[in-house]
């Protein structure tokens, strides 16, 4: 599955072009007006901003965290965080470091995706989206590398190659779903070894179409998510079709319930509604299957309950929403809301 590395190859003025166009998404907080909790058109249930635990502090030794930019979760609820210095460190439900490693390569930018991926054979990989390296890499969850599971590395818009990669998650059939934004904004389909299959996508607002689509799900019915962030809506996809078929688009710019600002990730309960972690508005929004908002959690701050610029969510075995509140430095997990 292997392909050679050529990390100076992407066209890096186009980058620009996207930054220029659509706002570097790093500052994006900074024009955000002021607000007060609950946002304005959400409803809070009672005893939402108390978060149960807040854990994490700023530092580049073990155990601590320099703006988080993704997590994944396991079966035994251990937390996959990788921050800006390039670490990935995992750490128990309650924040206790267990174990961490370095990503190979770091000079160019580190990882903005993690998800954990069962493997035909039963095994569990942690899937990483090397952004900045054009490519997905596959570790066993002790932190070993799996060199020959890794797809891509060329940058490019041909099949296989890749743009500043997202996300990337696998099916029940074992098949990986590779996301990526800048000059490609698409999606491309592998099967078990790696071999492309189809793409879909391109950058613009129609259905179908992405402005950085930045993370991906797929629930219990083969349906694939797609938090399209800089189109501020989720997009689903029919994984039972070749290339996906779109079904439905979800949401649209703006702050209140069913809407969304800069969705950057998102996670599916067991009653299939889904909690969208937005960086614009700085909040969890949990909404229905329908996309109708619930509620809303959070409001921009360093206090616990508050959130800057968050980046990732996951939920646990227990129904825990665990949120990577990014420009922080911590997480903070709470109790499922609405």
């Amino acid at each position: 599955m292997a392909l050679t590395s050529n990390p100076t190859a992407f066209d890096r003025p186009s980058r620009r072009r996207f930054l220029r166009d659509f706002g570097s998404l790093a500052s994006a907080g900074a024009f955000l007006a002021p607000w007060i909790t609950p946002l304005a058109g959400c409803v809070s249930s009672h005893g939402a901003s108390v978060p149960e635990v807040v854990w994490g502090q700023r530092g580049l030794s073990q155990g601590r965290l320099l703006k988080p930019r993704a997590i994944a979760i396991d079966p035994d609820d251990c937390l996959y965080i990788v921050d800006t210095t390039g670490r990935v460190q995992v750490f128990d439900a309650d924040g206790n470091y267990l174990r961490g490693w370095k990503m190979p390569e770091t000079e160019y930018g580190r990882p903005t995706g993690l998800s954990i991926c069962r493997r035909p054979d039963l095994s569990l990989w942690l899937l990483v989206a090397d952004t900045h390296y054009y490519r997905m890499l596959a570790y066993d969850l002790s932190g070993n590398l799996l060199a020959e599971e890794r797809i891509g590395g060329i940058a490019g818009h041909g099949p296989g190659e890749f743009a500043f990669v997202t996300d990337a998650v696998c099916d029940s059939q074992g098949n990986f779903y590779i996301g990526e934004y800048g000059d490609s904004d698409r999606l491309q389909l592998f099967d078990p070894t790696g071999r492309f299959v189809c793409q879909w996508g391109g950058t613009g607002t129609g259905d179908g179409q992405f402005i950085r689509p930045q993370g991906l799900v797929i629930d219990a019915r083969d349906r694939l998510w797609v938090a399209d962030a800089c189109n501020h809506r989720i997009q689903r996809f029919d994984l039972s079709q070749t290339p996906p078929s779109h079904l439905d688009t979800l949401g649209g710019q703006g702050t209140g319930l069913g809407q969304f600002r800069y969705p950057y990730d998102l996670a599916i309960a067991r009653d299939g509604t889904a909690i969208i972690c937005e960086y614009g508005n700085q909040r969890l929004q949990r909404i229905d299957d329908q996309g109708r908002g619930i509620a809303c959690w959070g409001a921009p701050g360093d206090s616990p309950g508050q959130l800057r610029q968050p980046w990732g969510v996951v939920i646990d075995s227990e129904n825990r929403i665990h949120v990577l509140d990014s420009n922080n430095h911590r997480v903070q997990r709470l109790q499922m809301f609405g």
